[in-house]
């Protein structure tokens, strides 16, 4: 599974990947996650299988949401308490659940 996480500069979130690539470790789960910032969103959305946007970029749902329909790649806000508490678990259980 390739999951992207999406903020303004792509600093923010970086946290949250190492803490997502961490509970996935510990869930014995293959996964790549990595953090870009959100102006080079189209280039690089059609290599992720699910998408999760920093709660400070909402505001970008609707439009990222069209972006990545075309290659059928779900998106979503990431819940603020998990991001804000960096529950690396929480936010990866959010990714699995879109992609079932």
């Amino acid at each position: 599974m390739k999951i992207l996480l999406t903020c303004s500069a792509g600093m923010s979130t970086s946290l949250m990947v190492e803490k997502m690539k961490e509970a996935a470790k510990n869930r014995g789960l293959e996964a790549s996650i990595k953090a870009e910032a959100m102006d080079g969103f189209a280039d690089v959305v059609n290599d992720y299988d699910v998408v999760l946007l920093g709660p400070q970029i909402r505001y970008k749902e609707a439009e990222f949401k069209k972006i990545a329909a075309e290659y059928e790649i779900p998106v979503a806000v990431i819940d603020s308490a998990a991001y804000g508490m960096l529950n690396g678990d929480k936010v990866l259980q959010q990714a699995l659940e879109m992609v079932k």
